[in-house]
């Protein structure tokens, strides 16, 4: 039996398609002078070939997927057509005379040892991209036949060192019956497009491509973290029945999504889901989400040497709008940190995460916050839109957004230019200093969101990016406990709601926590839904109010979780 990284739940079982690479030689090796020219073209007809089959894989991943899952690609052509590389790999060939391939992976492994030295997470990603585009363009070079996974009759398992984000998006997704692979991690693009397709898949394994030969019958039990091959008639056996009860409680899961998502006790907790695209409204109806907590506005930035106008922000908001009959949650720009555009030049800093990011952009690039807070108000109109605004550390600040609104509604009303006169304004509380000055907060906009992912990173010191320090990253911890009740204390106070939008929403263990603080709404991931609505539904909110202020005064992470373990047996919530 083999485990590794659990990356999308499920059950499968299959023949195993071991994809193995071919071994591609990097000896330096020269060029003639006379063949130069031949030698670029032949690189540049490799770049081209490779840039047409991305595009295509593109198409094909919005097409089932939606604008958000498909923009990798964009960077993938954007990063082949660079200049500097191209550059770099034209002088290899032409003044070092090196041969195309050997100039291609030099390039480019420069480039990926440049990024690793940096300390900037979301640039350490590109690595991933850099690699794949290399093995793509060289793949090209040397006319390799490779594995079309498009064009899978048989049902398969797949098996591979690791999968690029191409390798599955040309996939029949249909034949697909589980995803192992030898390195990865959950957030790795292997992990959120196997989640998104409900894709049974382990990865981070370690030498699952030298133990599996292809044909091999492969159990995956990714509910257990176990892996079978070619498993005994009684470890099998064992698994059919996994599957099947596995089965049931998602069918049952599903048959429940539509229920309310009230305690025992009737006490109403509303359910709304995380989005970052229109894509996604297609998902919602049947997960039973009441209404969309966070609609990031950063997809439309992205992939463009150009900020969108005022007229593509409002199509995209219209669009929006009309499409989903509930209320929706318009976050503005929020981009820093480890969220970098191409559109904004953003200087070097030291710290990114404490320093240019999310509405400071806004309040310094005014004319960025203009353009979209306008796009927003006209659509407004059209549906139940609400804004809320990202990283607040002030009161300043708020007092700043506030006589922007004032502007932007004068401007409005002179232009003739119709929109919701009562829509509400909120704040995203992700800052400790955020946290300790809700009070005042409160009486200054409609509602608060709190962005526990942020939250959690600057109260415990924790870069949650960190491979070194990532366990201290907690958000089930006394110290941010305490700050989200205070949060909710306060909103409540001055009759305001608050809702959690970070991944804490996603934690059926803090539902129960949170729900007992006297939390109004939980917005969350789509796929998260059903199982934090069934525990929900399971509880009273008498009890999980009582646990709650127990666990305020708990001294550690761990009396905290065993509070928990604790209440569940009793209650016998599973």
């Amino acid at each position: 039996m083999i485990s590794g990284i659990l990356a999308s739940p499920g059950i499968s079982f299959g023949k195993a398609l071991l994809l193995k690479e071919k071994k591609i030689s990097f000896k330096k090796k020269y060029i003639k002078k006379e063949d130069i020219e031949g030698e670029i073209k032949r690189f540049f007809i490799a770049r081209e070939k490779s840039c047409i089959q991305i595009s295509k894989i593109r198409d094909r991943i919005k097409k089932f997927f939606g604008k958000e899952k498909s923009e990798i690609f964009d960077s993938h052509i954007l990063l082949l057509q660079d200049e500097e590389l191209e550059k770099k790999i034209v002088f290899l060939i032409e003044k070092k005379l090196y041969t195309p391939e050997y100039s291609i992976n030099l390039a480019i492994e420069e480039q990926i040892k440049k990024i690793e030295k940096l300390k900037n997470a979301y640039l350490k990603e590109r690595i991933i991209d850099l690699q794949d585009i290399k093995k793509r363009i060289l793949q090209n070079i040397f006319n390799f036949s490779v594995v079309d996974l498009s064009t899978l009759k048989k049902e398969v398992i797949l098996i591979s060192k690791d999968l690029t984000p191409s390798d599955i998006a040309q996939a029949n997704f249909k034949k697909i019956l589980g995803i192992l692979t030898d390195v990865g991690g959950t957030t790795s693009h292997t992990s959120i497009i196997a989640k998104s397709l409900e894709i049974p898949a382990i990865v981070g394994i370690g030498n699952i491509t030298k133990i599996v030969k292809n044909g091999d019958f492969i159990s995956i039990d990714a509910i257990n973290n176990r892996i079978y091959i070619n498993p005994k008639k009684n470890e099998f056996q064992k698994i059919k029945k996994i599957k099947i009860k596995y089965e049931i409680e998602k069918k049952n899961l599903q048959q429940d999504s539509k229920l309310p998502c009230i305690t025992i006790d009737n006490h109403k907790i509303k359910i709304c889901a995380n989005i970052g695209n229109i894509f996604e409204l297609k998902n919602i109806e049947k997960s039973g989400a009441e209404g969309i907590g966070l609609y990031r506005t950063e997809f439309i930035f992205m992939n463009r040497n150009s900020l969108p106008n005022e007229e593509e922000q409002f199509l995209e908001y219209k669009s929006l709008a009309q499409s989903f009959k509930n209320e929706i949650v318009i976050r503005t720009l929020d981009v820093g940190g480890d969220k970098e555009i191409s559109c904004i030049n953003f200087p070097k800093e030291n710290n990114p995460f404490l320093g240019w990011r999310g509405i400071r952009i806004c309040l310094d690039k005014i004319e960025i916050l203009r353009t979209q807070l306008r796009a927003i108000f006209r659509a407004s109109v059209f549906g139940k839109l609400k804004i809320m605004y990202p990283m607040i550390s002030s009161l300043e600040e708020v007092y700043a957004l506030k006589k922007e609104i004032e502007i932007l509604k004068l401007q409005l009303n002179k232009e003739c230019i119709k929109f919701d006169k009562n829509i509400k304004i909120g704040l995203m509380i992700e800052t400790p200093a955020a946290a300790i000055l809700s009070e005042n907060l409160a009486q200054e906009v409609d509602f608060f969101s709190i962005g526990t992912n942020d939250l959690t990173q600057y109260t415990l010191a924790v870069d949650r990016g960190n491979e070194y320090i990532s366990h201290l990253y907690n958000p089930i911890s006394p110290s941010v406990l305490k700050l989200i009740k205070m949060v909710i204390e306060a909103s409540h106070k001055y009759g305001k709601k608050t809702s959690i939008c970070g991944e804490l929403a996603n934690d059926e263990n803090a539902a129960i926590l949170l729900v007992g603080m006297g939390i109004d709404e939980l917005s969350m991931n789509i796929s998260s839904i059903k199982r934090v609505k069934k525990v929900i539904r399971s509880i009273n909110y008498k009890d999980a109010k009582k646990i709650s202020q127990l666990a305020i005064f708990c001294k550690t992470n761990r009396e905290i979780m065993n509070l928990l373990d604790t209440f569940k047996k009793e209650k016998k919530i599973k």
